[in-house]
């Protein structure tokens, strides 16, 4: 995928030196962009392997709205150093996504009652009722929870757009980890993307992503580095069962034709 390798070769060429919390430097720049036409296939980046299945459930666990990891944990352990001892998490993605504490004033008392918003749902809603809207955004910054939090979200708002017959999704992220987590954000969204604009019966535009920070750790430079050597393959296809959205399982999904070459390791900054 040319994009992604554009991207290092942007931050590598461009960045600054930062510390950050860490304890490991990053190479940084500022406000990077990503445009991706998701008919031309299922953006996975090819110049490495990156697993697949772990990343289904990891969006499996998102729409399920969980803030704990025990049942994510069967399957990946991506989440494991940011839980807490019981497995709860603190800044869940899927808790936002589909119980977003929204605090109204009840008119009665005067007072301000917490009820909880599903914005995946009211998304669907919209695309089903009025698909020209411009307010399908997902947000799963609570500044409250953000800014207690040991780890606030990183791809934290993400927007539905209709043109014609495709379905667009633009995620903002406010920090990218280019060598570990973009990958994994631009497949996950994507097949966000896909799995919505089947549900609501539209065709999968463009995937647009702008980083704000966008960074690569010192210590994942050689190896990403060894990345551009590489030459990307086709892009695999990505099938999915023609069910609701939250009635999608694991085995629903199948991913057709992924060539790639061999995984490199890095190591994740905690």
């Amino acid at each position: 995928m040319r994009e992604y390798l554009d991207l290092v070769e942007r931050v590598l060429s461009k960045g600054t030196l930062k510390h950050n919390r860490t304890g490991i430097d990053t190479i940084s720049t500022f406000s990077e962009h990503m445009k991706i036409d998701l008919s031309e296939g299922f953006p996975l980046l090819t110049t490495k392997r990156m697993n697949f299945k772990s990343l289904l459930h990891e969006v499996l666990w998102y729409l399920s709205g969980e803030d704990h990891i025990r049942n994510l944990r069967k399957h990946t352990k991506i989440w494991d150093a940011w839980a807490d001892e019981n497995g709860n998490l603190d800044t869940a993605y899927g808790r936002y996504w589909r119980r977003f504490p929204s605090a109204q004033r009840n008119p009665k008392t005067g007072q301000y009652e917490v009820k909880e918003v599903d914005q995946i749902t009211e998304v669907i809603r919209l695309l089903s009722t009025n698909p020209n809207s411009r307010r399908m955004v997902v947000s799963a910054w609570e500044p409250g929870n953000a800014f207690s939090s040991k780890l606030p979200p990183c791809h934290f708002s993400f927007v539905f757009n209709v043109q014609g017959n495709r379905l667009n999704c633009h995620l903002t992220q406010r920090s990218g980890d280019i060598a570990l987590g973009i990958p994994f954000n631009i497949a996950a969204y994507s097949l966000l993307t896909q799995a919505i604009a089947q549900t609501t019966g539209f065709e999968v535009g463009y995937f647009s992503h702008t980083v704000v920070d966008a960074h690569i750790y010192v210590n994942h430079i050689d190896g990403l580095k060894e990345q551009l050597k590489r030459q990307p393959k086709p892009l695999p296809k990505l099938s999915i069962a023609k069910k609701p959205l939250d009635e999608l399982r694991f085995e629903d999904f199948e991913l057709i034709g992924y060539a790639c070459d061999e995984p490199i390791r890095f190591e994740v900054a905690v």
